[in-house]
């Protein structure tokens, strides 16, 4: 197999390690409902042609990745819902029966009830039922921890929303470097039936010279030999494009049985004419955006916690209504009692033993670490941006020097037959040339490959892809 396919592999190994790895095996999606009769644990199978963009749009839909993403953002919405709850009016109610079996005795002094001085009587008072059913409403009127949560809801969801960018831009990036590798594979392999066309052509010819006493059994055998090894190398890069294939499948969501088809087309000029540009902002990546939102969060926590040096004040309202019967029945009448009553409660810190000291310390550590990662990533985008341009600028390069040594070899190639079948040239000659050919079309796919990944890095340093 030869070197670019080797590299197309990797490429994949190394993108499926990146996405998979990344979340636990149960994230996987189930099938869905559609089943294949005498096999109901398979899914029916669908046909797609998708271009790029259509790729990349499934993927959008279908990946588990982009859906627990997703779905990331809905836990935090409710999150936030239970945040709310803190700031609205919570009310409970409350019902109770007890049946003193014996009521409570109290001692109460003796002289109360004309007997001598210290002396105790035992009383009972009470009665037997008692039963009680009531609501409380308690309100927070002021909590500065509260209100902060209640400032921090938007900047979470979009924390969240961010992930589910950066999270579709890791995806994205991937299946556009398979998908090209895809494409350039489907070219080789037109190269390669040509080739092989091409080498059977040269075998019946030496067939036929050999029967006319012009070439010997050894050319014969050297052809089929070589035509051979062409046909493996062909099933070699098959089942390369198969692997790959399953790959960009699994990264879009898409069921292995499903037929994919790619339309779109690659070509030398349409790498040849693509441009760089130096012009590019932090911003623009989801990455740098995703760091900022959390730097945001962290600098809400530091709020947050000085919030707990500041009072808290809370309102409080009772109703309730208290029966007291020696027998079981609650609709009595005039046995029934109410009870109402409202409360201001205030709640003034004093010390803690340094808990919210430590925690506001805490948290602004943590916001110095979020600025530090911020300027940390601008100085790999500048890096990944300056590499990104050094590799297409000598990918480029390369190119050029190999689609004309490509050229060359073929010419080379097509000129050493026409000597070999005209009695001029040896089957060694031709043996060469071929062996030429293949090494500079493989080293020009190659190189149309890099120059392909290296742009694709670049718009993705730039947050552009």
């Amino acid at each position: 197999m030869n070197k670019r396919f080797n590299k197309s592999r990797s490429l994949l190994t190394a993108a499926m390690a990146v996405t998979v790895l990344s979340l636990p095996a149960q994230q996987f999606p189930a099938q869905p409902s559609g089943r294949m009769a005498g096999s109901p644990d398979r899914q029916v199978p669908q046909v797609y042609e998708f271009s790029l963009r259509q790729a990349i749009d499934y993927m959008s839909k279908n990946s588990v990745f982009v859906k627990n993403a997703l779905l990331d953002y809905q836990i935090q919405e409710q999150s936030n819902r239970a945040t709310t709850s803190q700031a609205l009016p919570q009310v409970t109610g409350n019902l109770g029966l007890t049946d003193f079996i014996q009521i409570p005795t109290t001692l109460i002094p003796g002289e109360f009830l004309q007997q001598p001085a210290g002396t105790f009587v035992p009383v009972q008072f009470g009665t037997q039922w008692n039963a009680t059913g009531g609501v409380t409403l308690k309100q927070v009127l002021f909590d500065g921890q509260v209100f902060v949560g209640l400032q921090a809801r938007r900047s979470s969801l979009d924390f969240y929303l961010k992930k589910q960018e950066v999270t579709e831009q890791v995806l994205r990036a991937n299946i556009t470097k398979i998908y090209y590798s895809l494409l350039i594979s489907r070219t080789q392999i037109d190269q390669i039936d040509a080739n092989i066309s091409s080498q059977k052509e040269l075998q019946h010819n030496s067939s036929e010279m050999f029967k006319n006493g012009f070439a010997e059994q050894l050319d014969v055998d050297k052809s089929t030999v070589q035509l051979s090894n062409l046909e493996s190398e062909k099933i070699q890069v098959e089942f390369s494009i198969a692997n790959g294939y399953l790959g960009l499948k699994m990264l879009m969501g898409m069921p292995v049985n499903d037929s994919l088809r790619l339309t779109d087309t690659v070509t030398y000029d349409m790498i040849r004419d693509a441009t760089l540009s130096d012009n590019y902002k932090y911003t623009d990546r989801k990455d740098y955006q995703l760091m900022e939102i959390g730097r945001t969060l962290n600098e809400f926590n530091v709020k947050r916690y000085k919030e707990g040096y500041i009072p808290t004040a809370n309102f409080t309202a009772n109703y309730s209504q208290n029966q007291y019967a020696n027998e079981f029945d609650l609709g009595k009448r005039n046995s029934w009692f109410p009870t109402t009553y409202i409360g201001l409660s205030i709640n003034i810190p004093i010390f803690d033993g340094f808990f919210k000291d430590a925690n506001i310390k805490q948290a602004k550590l943590q916001l110095r670490q979020s600025e530090n990662n911020i300027d940390s990533l601008k100085l790999r985008i500048d890096n990944d941006v300056r590499q990104a341009q050094l590799r297409f600028a000598a990918a480029l390069s390369t190119l050029d020097f190999q689609k004309k040594n490509m050229d060359l070899s073929e010419r080379v190639y097509m000129q050493t037959r026409k000597k070999y079948e005209q009695g001029l040239g040896s089957n060694t000659e031709i043996t060469t040339a071929l062996s030429d050919q293949k090494t500079a079309q493989a080293n020009y796919f190659n190189a149309l490959y890099n120059a392909i990944a290296a742009r694709v890095d670049y718009l993705n340093a730039i947050g552009k892809l």
